[in-house]
């Protein structure tokens, strides 16, 4: 699943690094880059509209692992739609984004999600569907339930945030790393009794990505 992966070191042995792409995909003005920006510094803008793509790093040094976070905030606007497949391709998690007080936008995450299915196998990505903007309560047009439904019959994780209270944009970063991670051990070799490492193959695939609230 990982890009790279290496060993590290740490107190109980060996830990293991991966490096992650992470896109962000929705309309314009839905805050995906001032999610970004707030995970990344830790601090809240009015951030112009994204010119094609810009990009974030970030790295979790974990207890089970190092996690090096690419991440990849696409423009929303309908003139660079045509060659954003070029900036999440190769991509591990992707967080569709749409915000709670513009119901159009929730209709837009759902047709990103459509273009990712077309690209990608089932268990090849980790989706999110994050509603933002949660500081708009007052103005809200699509409701949580409208929300967590959508995520539960399409296996997505869910979560809403807010960029500007900083209200759980941690928390659905997190959700995508632990994700991440345990895939990551589902698909590890399995240690024999007799020292060597087993794989087991079985006939169906993984199961569905679950929610995290």
């Amino acid at each position: 699943m990982a890009q790279t992966v290496t060993l590290g070191t740490s107190p109980e042995g060996p830990r293991p690094s991966y490096m992650y792409k992470v896109v962000l995909l929705g309309s314009m003005s839905v805050g995906k880059s001032s999610l970004a920006y707030r995970y990344v510094k830790n601090d809240f803008r009015e951030l112009l509209p994204t010119v094609g793509c810009s990009f974030f790093t970030q790295i979790l040094d974990l207890d089970e692992a190092t996690v090096k976070f690419e991440i990849w905030d696409t423009a929303g606007q309908e003139k660079y739609q045509s060659v954003c497949h070029l900036y999440y391709r190769d991509a591990h998690a992707a967080l569709l984004v749409y915000d709670i007080a513009n119901k159009q936008t929730f209709s837009r995450a759902k047709l990103w999600l459509e273009e990712l299915e077309k690209k990608f196998l089932p268990d090849e990505i980790v989706i999110a569907l994050v509603g933002n903007k949660t500081d708009l309560a007052a103005e809200r047009e699509v409701t949580t339930e409208d929300g967590e439904d959508f995520a539960r019959t399409k296996g997505l994780l869910f979560m809403e945030t807010s960029a500007k209270s900083n209200h759980q944009v941690n928390d659905v970063f997190m959700a995508v790393v632990q994700e991440l991670l345990r895939r990551e051990k589902e698909k590890a070799p399995r240690p024999s009794p007799h020292g060597r490492s087993i794989v087991e193959l079985s006939a169906g695939g993984a199961g569905a990505r679950t929610r995290c609230c």
